[in-house]
Order: C-alpha cells, then structure tokens, then sequence
C-alpha cells in the first residue's frame, strides 16, 4: 500500500461541516448524508466536504483536536514518552494535510498546527526509527505496533522489509549448509 492508497482510506473519516445550501438526506453506498440546511453543522466524509468546500458550498469545521494547545500537549507527551502514545485520529496526518491545503482559511492558526503537526510526526518517525533499529540489532522475530497509524506502518514498511530480508540473507549465508558436511569413510 502506498502513501496515495493510506490518504484514500482517510478520505473516508466524517468531518463536520457547515453547507451553505439546501438539500434534503442523499442515500449513498457507504451510507446517508444530510440533510443540510444553511447554517446547520452536519457530518460528512472528509471527500464530500473538500469538493464542497472547493465548490465554495461549505465551511469546514476543524476537528476538536486540531487546536495549537491540545496539539502542544500531544506534541510534548510523546517526546517523553519511550513508547508511542495514542494520536487523536488514525488518521491524523492526512487529516490535517487535506484540510490544511484545501480549507486553511477555515482553521484557526493553520499555520502552528501544521508545524505542530510535522514535530509530532517527526518524532514519531524518530522513534520508529529507534526501534527498527534496536528489533533489527535483537534479531527479533516478531514487533508489536501499539498505536502507530496507517500513514506511520507505510512510511518505514518498505525499508523494514528490505532490511529484514537482508538480515535473512545474511543469516541463512553463514549456516552451513546440510550438504557441506564431510562424510566418513
């Protein structure tokens, strides 16, 4: 699965907006939506809210977590922290990437959250590195992956792949093999 596949997944993710515009419930597939009515905050996919928002037929409500103070305190609690905590969405940095380049001006101090945003992946990532690291030093057989999202599991997949299979290579070339053994006559 690649970063493009992860960000569809997240398009699926109810954000609230506020439409501009009347039209009564619309049934589809993945589920009902509306009714809107102007002024009335309703619950939409993160899709339908960016093309109404692009359409000019909608404001979008920021997620409850994307505030500069709560994002301070997520940002520190995970610097402190040797393991990862809990993050306030699966998927919060397509999340915030979406929203941020297609309803800035809707979200209140864009600017520090998206920098609050890049600090916290960034040590998420410096952890991940770390413990890559120290899983592949161990020779561990198998990783628990506690709280870690979609986006952050994709992003070090394929160099965790490819280390691991290095590392067997490696492995399975210095075990003699069963027929280098010498025979007794």
């Amino acid at each position: 699965m690649d970063a493009a596949e992860v960000e569809f997944l997240a398009e699926k993710e109810l954000v609230t907006i506020i439409p501009n515009f009347s039209l009564d419930k619309i049934y589809l597939i993945g589920g009902d939506l509306g009714p809107f009515n102007p002024g009335l905050p309703v619950d939409v996919p993160l899709w339908l809210a960016i093309n109404l928002k692009q359409r000019q037929k909608c404001r979008v409500v920021p997620p409850e977590w994307m505030d500069v103070e709560k994002l301070e305190k997520m940002r520190d609690h995970e610097r402190k922290e040797e393991t990862f905590t809990p993050v306030p969405s699966p998927h919060y940095m397509e999340l915030t990437k979406l929203l941020l380049n297609h309803a800035s001006d809707n979200i209140p101090k864009a600017d520090a959250i998206r920098t609050l945003i890049k600090d916290l992946w960034d040590t998420r990532m410096a952890k991940l590195r770390v413990s890559a690291d120290s899983f592949v030093r161990q020779q561990e057989a198998h990783a628990k992956l506690d709280n870690l999202t979609l986006m952050e599991v994709n992003s070090s997949g394929a160099f965790l792949t490819q280390a691991l299979n290095h590392m067997y290579k490696l492995r399975t070339n210095l075990q003699p093999s069963e027929s280098a053994h010498s025979q007794d006559f």
